[in-house]
């Protein structure tokens, strides 16, 4: 899959405060004729649902909304690709697939940082990029027990509840993400059973108790100036949150569900100035190798893709989304051919 140089512009990775830290720790439908540009949106929605309060076409297939979400107390910014067939069937049900962002970035990267206009221009699915906030990390936040903001709620039933108004989109959706969005893919899938088809996770977080995993999940958080202890609370006392949270301990729950799962070593073959993003791959290895590991001792299918080399980025995960796209397709009920 090649980069977008359309969209692309100058991001953050995950920074060095992120891998040094682990590595201490481990030692009504719209259609596209609809006139484009900035729609302010009145809503007659009651004041407690989520509702668009805008909508900006980037293109023609391409609409960025702006979601006021009660679960996450804010307006929050989701990115929404038709298919080319949109235009000319905008009645008609499709299925959805999610596109999760990762830390530091925002609902953008994925169509800055890859061809997935392209790539998915011909099959018939909305895709959606929804925001999960600068941590990127699509969780309910415990924050003291006041439980907010509620990004697992406003992506799952928020969002999807306002595609099926806006876009007619149907019931049957598929998650993928990168980095933290990894792990939102598959604790989507772990604690909301029956709510995905198929997910797919590249270079994700999938065992956030394993060595060098709170120190990781710590340094995010901590990187955006909140205090650690806000997003499951502390690791000791608030243990049973972190555990009602953790993909690899709810592992048998992602039975039934078609999985795709990719990580690197970390040992540079194609990215060799980003040293940063080779430390943060080489630290996720060993969790990841351990929640494959687990899948197959549960007798959970799972297609993985555990390679040498590769580092915490685009270069890697461009190919694997497309590595990645028949079991996503599969679950979507969509031919794999593009």
């Amino acid at each position: 899959m090649r980069r977008n140089r359309r969209h692309r512009r100058p991001r953050h990775r995950l920074a060095a405060l992120t891998a040094t830290a682990a590595l201490l720790a481990t030692g009504g439908a719209l259609a596209a004729s609809t006139a484009r540009g900035t729609q302010t949106a009145p809503s007659t929605a009651p004041a407690d649902s989520a509702h668009i309060v805008e909508r900006r076409w980037v293109d023609d297939r391409t609409v960025d909304l702006t979601v006021r979400s009660p679960a996450v107390g804010a307006d929050v910014p989701v990115r929404v690709l038709l298919p080319d067939s949109y235009a000319d069937a905008p009645d008609r049900e499709r299925p959805v697939l999610y596109l999760l962002h990762g830390a530091h970035d925002d609902y953008t990267s994925w169509t800055r940082e890859t061809d997935v206009e392209e790539f998915l221009a011909g099959q018939d699915v909305i895709t959606v990029m929804p925001s999960a906030g600068p941590t990127g990390i699509p969780t309910d936040w415990w924050n003291n027990g006041r439980r907010t903001p509620d990004y697992e709620t406003f992506q799952i039933d928020e969002v999807m509840a306002l595609l099926r108004d806006e876009f007619h989109a149907g019931t049957a959706r598929a998650v993928a993400g990168v980095s933290t969005g990894g792990y939102g893919a598959l604790a989507f899938v772990a604690r909301r059973p029956g709510a995905f088809t198929a997910a797919a996770s590249y270079s994700g977080i999938l065992d956030t108790t394993a060595t060098g995993m709170r120190a990781v999940v710590a340094a995010i958080v901590a990187r955006e100036g909140q205090a650690p202890g806000t997003l499951w609370g502390n690791s000791v006392l608030q243990w049973r949150n972190w555990a009602a949270h953790n993909p690899h301990g709810l592992a048998a729950k992602l039975k039934g569900t078609r999985l795709y799962v990719s990580q690197g070593s970390g040992i540079p073959n194609d990215d060799f100035g980003n040293l940063d993003g080779a430390l943060l791959e080489g630290t996720l290895w060993w969790q990841a190798r351990g929640f494959v590991a687990r899948l197959t001792d549960l007798g959970v299918p799972v297609r993985a893709h555990l390679y040498r080399g590769g580092t915490h980025a685009w270069s890697a995960w461009r190919g694997e989304f497309e590595a990645s796209w028949p079991v996503l397709a599969e679950g979507l009920g969509l031919g794999s051919d593009v």
